[in-house]
């Protein structure tokens, strides 16, 4: 953290002539020379940050640094600020916030949030909200009325929906032409269904927005969603592949699961849950995903996907091969999860397994290109931002984002290994009220179509962190999982509603609500 925010400020002194930087040298001829050294040029990000002891070095560990170090070395400058300093504590005056009275019970709510993945602002507790982020409807279909728990969208409408809109789609009343509720009218028999994602950080849409940090791109106007990006773990589902709902605002297009199926059929309208967070695996899904909101009983069926990408054999461990999720958990995991679906999905539902990503893709395609962090001096490369990451073992994945192609093999022959898992479940697991299917991950595809259209493979990856798709590949990666279904599996995306026109002329005669 402290890397990335002293370089943004150095780049943008640098950017701008700033007249900081140009005060900062006229004051450094005034300082004493023993003090001098906190002026030198040669004091990059990484001697700054080790200088405040915002970075360290541990005894046995190797020196983690993003740049390439100065001739003399970074202990060195460190070392003759600090013995000029009154003490080596130079942060501890931040305390905890949460230990204020006034603050500690909305820390606590905050941290039920983040812990269970449930919404922060859900009055009725039907696990819906009105409120965007903290896990509010850029993740879940909003709610429609959060003080009564028998409203909520995926549901079976109440009466038709004569009187109120219990499902949340917008269709409820009576068409006074005959005195047919509307939602028997256009929504009976139409095999409504909801869309679910059980996933990680890749189906949550992880997005660092590259004009954080990159001076070239920078203003005020950058930062403005910076409280929402926040809220939402850094994640924008609202532009997901699978759940996204809302135009992107982070570049590209929004296309997805959910929005196929709305126009397929417009009763399915807010019907979405994205369940995944960032880490995401076989594993800890096991807990996320009752967190689900379907009842068996009410609710309409659902099609789930299941995707966990790359974090089954992603750590940043140093020896990463041995916390590889083997495929004897894997089975155990995905069968566990499956088994808990059967107790929750209404009859009808689908499951589709994802396989895991070929993750070499990342490596190939970015190790020699420069980190936005690394634009203006040309100074920073993917190679150098893994390098970096996996020294201070905070890698999202040591075993694809290393020079070390044996490694990368091994890692992507794991992946292999687990994805056929899926296969296999898929073809010999039976469940009462769903089916399986299994479809691999679809990057070369999605690769190809993105070369057809011009583009280069790099613009599928996300810029900041150089590991998760970008909103290009999201959208991509949704027409042909859409072709894939439509085509092999009809029967799971059900019969297109010929009704969708009327509903929709309806919704603007009324003044589009």
């Amino acid at each position: 953290g402290c890397v990335l925010v002293v370089s943004v400020i150095e780049q943008l002194a640098q950017w701008h002539n700033s007249t900081v930087k140009a005060a900062m040298e006229r004051l450094c001829t005034y300082i004493p020379g023993k003090y001098q050294i906190i002026c030198h040029k040669e004091m990059n990000a990484d001697v700054v940050c080790h200088s405040l002891k915002l970075c360290k070095q541990d005894p046995g560990q190797p020196l983690c640094h993003l740049y390439t170090p100065p001739k003399k070395k970074i202990h060195v400058y460190a070392n003759a600020i600090l013995s000029h300093q009154s003490s080596g504590k130079i942060f501890t005056g931040f305390s905890a916030v949460c230990a204020f009275p006034l603050l500690d019970n909305l820390c606590e709510k905050i941290k039920y949030v983040i812990r269970n993945k449930l919404p922060f602002e859900d009055f009725d507790g039907d696990k819906f909200s009105t409120f965007p982020t903290l896990r509010g409807y850029h993740w879940r279909g909003r709610d429609c009325n959060d003080k009564n728990i028998t409203v909520y969208p995926g549901r079976r409408p109440v009466n038709w929906d004569v009187e109120s809109d219990s499902n949340c789609n917008g269709i409820w009343g009576v068409d006074p032409k005959d005195g047919i509720p509307y939602e028997e009218k256009f929504c009976k028999g139409a095999d409504s269904q909801g869309v679910v994602l059980l996933g990680d950080s890749a189906g949550a849409h992880f997005h660092i927005p590259p004009e954080w940090m990159t001076v070239s791109q920078m203003s005020v106007k950058s930062f403005a969603n910076l409280p929402m990006a926040f809220t939402d773990e850094l994640d924008w589902p609202q532009f997901s592949e699978i759940t996204g709902f809302l135009n992107s605002t982070i570049g590209g297009w929004t296309d997805s699961l959910y929005l196929r199926l709305r126009r397929r059929n417009r009763c399915n309208h807010r019907d979405l849950q994205n369940i995944s967070q960032n880490g995401g695996s076989s594993g800890n899904l096991l807990y996320l995903i009752k967190s689900l909101a379907r009842n068996q009983l009410l609710d309409n069926p659902a099609i789930v996907i299941y995707a966990t990408i790359g974090n089954d054999v992603c750590n940043g461990n140093r020896d990463t091969l041995a916390h590889m999720t083997t495929p004897q958990e894997m089975f155990s995991n995905v069968v566990q999860a499956l088994r808990y679906l059967d107790s929750r999905l209404p009859n009808g539902s689908h499951v589709i397994l994802t396989g895991l990503v070929d993750g070499r893709f990342l490596w190939d395609n970015l190790h020699d290109r420069y980190h936005p962090l690394g634009q203006l001096n040309r100074d920073v490369t993917y190679s150098q931002l893994y390098s970096f990451l996996d020294c201070l073992q905070v890698s999202p994945c040591s075993g694809w984002l290393t020079p070390n192609e044996t490694l990368r093999n091994l890692t992507s022959e794991r992946a292999l290994q687990l994805s056929n898992i899926l296969k296999e479940i898929a073809r010999s697991e039976k469940f009462a009220h769903f089916d399986v299917f299994y479809m691999d991950f679809p990057l070369r595809q999605t690769a190809e179509e993105w070369s057809k259209m011009g583009g280069e493979p790099w613009q599928l990856i996300e810029p900041v962190d150089g590991f998760h798709p970008s909103q290009i590949a999201a959208a991509l990666g949704t027409s042909v999982t859409w072709q894939k279904v439509l085509h092999e599996w009809p029967q799971v995306l059900g019969k297109e509603n010929p009704f969708n026109d009327q509903i929709e002329a309806i919704f603007k005669d009324q003044g589009g609500h």
